[in-house]
Formats: structure tokens, sequence, C-alpha cells
């Protein structure tokens, strides 16, 4: 068994050292909010937090995290930062199709959790990791700007 720490709750899984954490969150603690988009670290989809920082769950193996804070999108509401983000994200109607939604929240979050008045390049150095096939980073920026403001 694999101890995990997983949203503030300890949890075990009986997975192979070597899973990646993303299919350990899915298919053993069924937390399906982190999404699967390209298994290679380049679309942002699968992005958790791993002791607050934010990381790719798709190459992460759950061997790697044993002992550290994960951090789900199911769980990140669960700190203030994660609130207004998650707030100004339905504010400015940030989702389209929103696939990429919770990978890029958890960036979103891990930025303003670092920098609390970011610049457009700052945002977009930030985020230049999440793809979003419907376009909206014009509004995800705009989200980011409007999260920064709240949490002033």
């Amino acid at each position: 068994m694999t101890p995990l720490s997983v949203n503030g709750k300890p949890m075990a899984v009986d997975a192979e050292s070597d899973t990646p954490l993303l299919w350990v969150l899915r298919d053993f603690l069924e937390l399906t909010g982190t999404k699967f988009g390209c298994g290679i670290a380049q679309c942002g989809a699968c992005t958790v937090h791993v002791d607050g920082r934010p990381t790719r769950s798709c190459i992460t193996p759950v061997g790697a995290v044993t002992g550290r804070r994960i951090t789900t999108i199911e769980g990140i509401g669960l700190f203030r930062t994660g609130r207004v983000v998650q707030e100004a994200w339905v504010a400015e109607n940030v989702p389209q199709c929103g696939y990429c939604q919770s990978g890029q929240i958890m960036s979103a979050v891990a930025l303003l959790s670092s920098n609390k008045d970011p610049s457009d390049a700052q945002i977009d150095a930030a985020m230049a990791g999440n793809i979003c096939r419907c376009a909206t980073y014009l509004r995800i920026r705009a989200a980011i700007k409007r999260a920064a403001k709240a949490l002033a």
C-alpha cells in the first residue's frame, strides 16, 4: 500500500510505485477532476499541486509523492486563494468546453500563491504550459487579474 495525503486527507492505494499519479487519482481514488490530455506533460490538463507547486500528474510516479501534500481540483477550494480563483473563473465566464480548466485553475492558484499582483507577462509565463483548445486565454487572464484584486 502506498500512503498518500490528498486534499488534506490521509489515504492509501494499492498501486505500483511507477504508476502515474494521474491514474491513481482518477482510477484508484475516483477524483476525476484532473484530466488526461497528452500524457507527456505538455498540455497542463493533468496539473495538480504537490506541496503547493504545480505538477504534471501524468508523468509523476505515485512513488515520488509519498509523504507529500497532494491537492487536486476537488480540494483547491479548501484554500482561500483556490476559492477566489474559482469564483473569478465563474465571474469571467472562462470555461467553454471546460476540459482544460482544472489544470488552468491549478496553475493560476500556484501563480497567485507566489505573486499577489502579476503582470500580463507574468501571467502569460505562468500559464504558458496550459493549452486551451477553445482559446479562452484572454478570459483566463481576466479571471486571474480579478482574483488578484479580490485577494489584495
